[in-house]
């Protein structure tokens, strides 16, 4: 892969066409941060805050929309239930080694922070070297369930079609595909916990204290469970997209984070960057 700041991208893999940004400095030159989007998301949906993400840490910015969303092929429906592990173990070290990265931090949002935590607990990659999970999720809620439900209603019979259209070229498989996976009988015991367990990197997790989504109990599990250093934001007057209604605090969190990581990765006697898997 060329890396074009600024320009659409494509990645190719078999069958699989996936649409990308990138932001900055190229692998090659400086860490990079991976964006993963949640369960409706895609490029687009992350708005503006790459760009701001970029001027703010100056670090190599690359975001890509998974199978199923946005301008990428579509997926097969129904989704298995336990797509997000097939994301993070399949899919994800592929688009890393596309990409020629080589040292850096993964931030997921949502089913993309789900997809991370799935990642470093189930691939052995020593080029990540922290992770940043906003709005996390590692095991279902009641709550959660519900405005998931609650956003069936509104695709089925309100406007949220009409807006994801915008967004989805594929719209149905885009909502369908995390809708019903997450609405079968069969997901209401889902739990990643146990990955949790496996996580070696430091991380930084950001959550809105008014998430629809999910409750704190997300992050409690994740200060219990982790053992290396953890940094926890709980936002005031926020729901479950921290960077659209509290960009700021989380620009500052994630530059402050990434500034205090690299720090570190330069001390006299760090280990350079390095890949096993």
């Amino acid at each position: 892969m060329i890396w074009t700041p600024g320009e659409p991208i494509r990645l190719v893999f078999g069958n699989a066409e996936l649409e990308a940004l990138c932001l900055g400095p190229p692998p090659s030159e400086a860490p990079t941060l991976v964006l993963l989007h949640e369960g409706l998301g895609c490029v687009a949906l992350w708005r503006d805050f790459p760009q701001k993400l970029q001027q703010a840490t100056g670090l190599g910015v690359f975001a890509y929309s998974r199978s199923g969303y946005g301008h990428s092929t579509p997926t097969p429906l129904p989704r298995p239930l336990d797509y997000m592990t097939r994301e993070a173990v399949d899919v994800l070290p592929l688009v890393l080694d596309a990409i020629g990265f080589r040292h850096g931090v993964l931030l997921g949002h949502s089913d993309g922070a789900s997809i991370a935590t799935l990642y470093l607990g189930n691939v052995q990659d020593h080029r990540v070297r922290g992770a940043i999970l906003m709005a996390p999720h590692f095991f279902t809620e009641g709550m959660g369930l519900a405005a998931i439900a609650q956003a069936k209603i509104a695709y089925d019979s309100g406007d949220l079609r009409a807006r994801l259209a915008r967004y989805h070229q594929n719209v149905d498989v885009a909502f369908r595909g995390w809708n019903d996976a997450w609405l079968d009988p069969g997901f209401a015991n889902w739990n990643i916990e146990d990955a949790i367990d496996y996580l070696r990197v430091p991380v930084l997790a950001i959550q809105g204290r008014e998430d629809q989504y999910g409750t704190l109990a997300q992050l409690h599990s994740l200060e219990q469970h982790l053992y290396s250093p953890y940094d926890p934001l709980v936002l005031d007057h926020c729901r479950h997209s921290p960077f659209l209604d509290q960009p700021e605090a989380c620009l500052a969190a994630i530059a402050d984070f990434t500034t205090r990581l690299w720090r570190i990765e330069q001390a006299p006697g760090a280990p350079p960057p390095h890949h096993s898997s």
